[in-house]
């Protein structure tokens, strides 16, 4: 997360939510209406028709081509089902547009603006992923049964299994006792607890500065050790591919599309660079050559120490225990030179990892030409390079598909509907049958899609 103040982004926000608003000019034509809270504060919820006007979706979208092709798809897909409900449309917001500040993709910076703007004339904000499926008469139907003026926190409920890393080792004596959002359902706030949640964020500035798993972290600041309310289940919110028959009850799906979005790219266009250490030689190279490397057509070993055996290359720069951002700057640099074969594309990938970080050349180049580096070489790499890329307006494309740990510290419920490209750790697992249960067939790295050039 990073500043909360952006008076540009909040500009582009009351633009673009002008924009949404626009059907919702009066016949007479000269009076633009807000939304109409229909809510009959004399009668149970359940007895009172919901108009669409009382919800905000806020969908999840990136400025990426691809992704934004796909909000789009879902914006337009809500206002026809609208159109054929005979409802006026309620407000779709696509968030990559409502803040200049890339740090507010993580929704908690976001939620005093939504509340200045719909927190008098709405009931509900539903945040939807771009990939998410909405029946809005069935959505009708379960938001009826909540009264809008509690602070009502909904979703479709996910568990650890075990105490893991991502989530600081929360709950450790009970892992399942906490549950937080499949953003993939999608997650809906009252507006009650919105206003709640802002005037906390007021009182109390957010102080972190990045994220690790959005949907726990969320949840955790609305829990609040408890002062706050837990998630509340909703069976309606699913996850279920849009057209199975067991979907039937769902208020939400899944698209099943295929994450492929072009032609994908061939083998010999990737060059794959492979970070490792001398101390991890024995053990690691050979998982990965025994895996994912049989189908890189181009990759090298790079190291601080040159095994011919393997072959490893020295790039001069000391192992560090943690950071490695010295050594990635140094496959970035000489990615660039004659050493290696020119390719449209480049993977860096750990050791111990199925594909880390993805760039296009074009994305290399201006990193590389902006004089960006790092302050040491044990700074966290992939911090750096947001920060340096988010400074040159490169746009860093977010998949949720990538894991930075092992499948066990991921949710069943969660990984049940992915197709994951990569994970990441080889501690108190078997790496080689990881990779035979949930990769094997998963060939995502002949899946990088021809795109903007300047897109990471």
């Amino acid at each position: 997360m990073l500043s909360k103040n952006s008076q540009n982004g909040y500009s582009v926000a009351r633009y673009f939510l002008l924009w949404s608003l626009v059907p919702l000019i009066t016949a007479k034509g000269n009076v633009m209406e807000s939304p109409t809270k229909i809510h009959n504060a004399d009668k149970p919820p359940s007895e009172t028709q919901l108009d669409l006007r009382e919800v905000v979706f806020v969908i999840q979208s990136q400025r990426n081509s691809f992704h934004l092709q796909q909000a789009e798809k879902l914006r337009k897909d809500l206002l026809l089902q609208a159109q054929a409900l005979q409802e006026s449309p309620p407000v779709i917001l696509l968030l990559h547009t409502l803040t200049d500040n890339e740090g507010d993709w993580s929704i908690l910076p976001l939620l005093p603006h939504l509340s200045s703007l719909f927190g008098k004339n709405s009931s509900w904000i539903m945040f939807l992923e771009e990939d998410t499926r909405v029946k809005l008469h069935k959505l009708q139907e379960v938001l009826q049964r909540f009264d809008c003026r509690k602070e009502w926190f909904l979703g479709k409920p996910l568990h650890d299994e075990e105490s893991t890393i991502i989530h600081h080792y929360a709950f450790s004596e009970n892992p399942a006792a906490f549950e937080y959002p499949d953003f993939s359902a999608g997650w809906v706030l009252s507006i009650s607890l919105i206003n709640s949640l802002t005037s906390k964020i007021e009182e109390e500035p957010l102080k972190s500065d990045f994220t690790i798993d959005l949907k726990h972290e969320v949840a955790l600041y609305i829990w609040e050790d408890g002062k706050g309310p837990r998630l509340t289940g909703v069976p309606e919110l699913c996850t279920l591919p849009e057209h199975n028959p067991r979907a039937q009850h769902c208020a939400t799906t899944v698209s099943n599309h295929s994450p492929v979005c072009d032609q994908p790219v061939k083998s010999d266009s990737i060059f794959v660079a492979v970070k490792t250490c001398k101390k991890f030689h024995s053990d690691r190279v050979p998982v990965v050559k025994k895996t994912w490397a049989k189908q890189a057509s181009l990759l090298e070993y790079y190291s601080d120490y040159a095994d011919p055996s393997i072959p490893t290359i020295n790039l001069g720069v000391p192992n560090t225990e943690r950071g490695h951002c010295g050594k990635t700057f140094a496959i970035l640099r000489r990615y660039l030179s004659s050493h290696v074969p020119k390719t449209d594309w480049l993977l860096i990938v750990d050791d111990d990892t199925l594909i880390r970080m993805v760039f296009s050349r074009e994305a290399v180049v201006q990193l590389l030409a902006s004089g960006c580096k790092c302050y040491s070489n044990d700074a966290p790499d992939d911090m750096v390079l947001g920060m340096c890329l988010n400074s040159l307006r490169v746009p860093v494309t977010h998949s949720p598909l990538f894991h930075q740990a092992r499948p066990e510290d991921y949710s069943k419920e969660f990984l049940a509907h992915q197709t994951p490209i990569s994970f990441h750790k080889h501690w108190n697992i078997d790496p080689v049958a990881v990779f035979n249960k949930w990769l094997l067939n998963n060939r995502h790295t002949e899946g990088l899609q021809k795109s903007t050039k300047e897109e990471l």
